[in-house]
C-alpha cells in the first residue's frame, strides 16, 4: 500500500532534488570514503553494513544520530557484539551503491542492510534497472555468505501510477526471490510528517531517524542473534 503522505514527502523531495541536485555515487564524497575504507585495515570484529544514501548517511545530523549509529547503541545494550559500518553516501543511486560494493564489504561482514532507491526514483530510474542493481548486490554479498536485509523505498508521483506502482513492486519481490530479511519502506511512520523531518521535507530529524532505526531493528534483532 502507498499512502498519500509519503507520496506527498516524496514530491517535496523530488522538487528540491531539481532545484538543486545532490552529488553523483561518483563524487568526491565516495572518493574519499573508498579512499578512507581503503586506509583502514580489515577488522576481525563481526560487522554489519549499512549500505544506503544520505538517509543512511545522517545528512543534517550529527554522525550519533543516524539511525546506523542508533542500532549500533542497540546491539551493544542487547549483549551483541557487532561492528556497524555506515556506508551511506548522500546522492548515492542503486548503481553507485553497486560500484562501491566491494570496498563496503571489506572486513568480517556478517549482515549486510541495502537501503538504497530513493534517488532512483527522484532521477525516473526504470524500475527494472533499479531491480537488476539491487539483485547484483545482494547475489555478490550472499556468495560471501553475507546475509542481507533490504530495505524498500518509494518513488514520488512525478512520473505517474504506473512507474509508481512498478518502483513499489521491486523491492517486495526481490525480497521473495532472494528470501532476504525485508523492510517494507525505511521510512514509514516518518515520511510526510513535517515534526519528524528537517525542513527540507527530506531527511529525518533526530526523532524521525530513532522511528527509522525501529524500522530497521525489528528485522536485524532477530537476524543478529541467529548470524552469531
Amino acid at each position: 500500500m502507498i499512502w498519500k503522505p509519503v507520496l506527498a514527502a516524496l514530491a517535496l523531495a523530488a522538487a528540491a532534488c531539481s532545484a538543486k541536485p545532490e552529488p553523483p555515487a561518483t563524487s568526491t564524497a565516495a572518493s574519499n570514503a573508498t579512499a578512507a575504507t581503503a586506509a583502514t585495515p580489515a577488522s576481525t570484529r563481526p560487522r554489519i553494513v549499512a549500505l544506503g544514501d544520505s538517509l543512511t548517511a545522517g545528512l543534517g545530523l550529527a554522525p550519533d544520530q543516524a539511525y546506523p549509529a542508533l542500532l549500533q547503541a542497540r546491539l551493544k545494550s542487547a549483549g551483541l557484539d557487532y561492528e556497524v559500518v555506515n556506508a551511506g553516501v548522500s546522492g548515492d543511486t542503486s548503481a553507485g551503491g553497486l560500484e562501491r560494493l566491494e570496498w563496503a564489504l571489506q572486513g568480517n561482514v556478517k549482515i549486510l542492510i541495502v537501503a538504497l532507491g530513493g534517488n532512483d526514483a527522484l532521477r525516473g530510474l526504470p524500475a527494472d534497472a533499479l531491480a537488476a542493481n539491487l539483485s547484483q548486490i545482494i547475489e555478490r554479498a550472499r556468495a560471501r555468505r553475507i546475509r542481507v536485509i533490504l530495505a524498500g523505498m518509494e518513488a514520488p508521483p512525478n512520473y505517474g501510477r504506473d512507474y509508481i506502482v512498478s518502483f513499489h513492486k521491486v523491492y517486495p519481490a526481490l525480497a521473495e526471490k532472494y528470501h532476504v530479511a525485508f523492510v517494507p519502506f525505511l521510512l514509514q511512520n516518518v515520511a510526510g510528517l513535517a515534526e519528524l523531518n528537517q525542513p527540507d521535507g527530506i531527511h529525518p530529524t533526530p526523532a524521525g531517524a530513532r522511528i527509522v532505526a525501529d524500522n530497521v531493528w525489528a528485522v536485524l534483532e532477530p537476524l543478529a542473534e541467529d548470524a552469531r
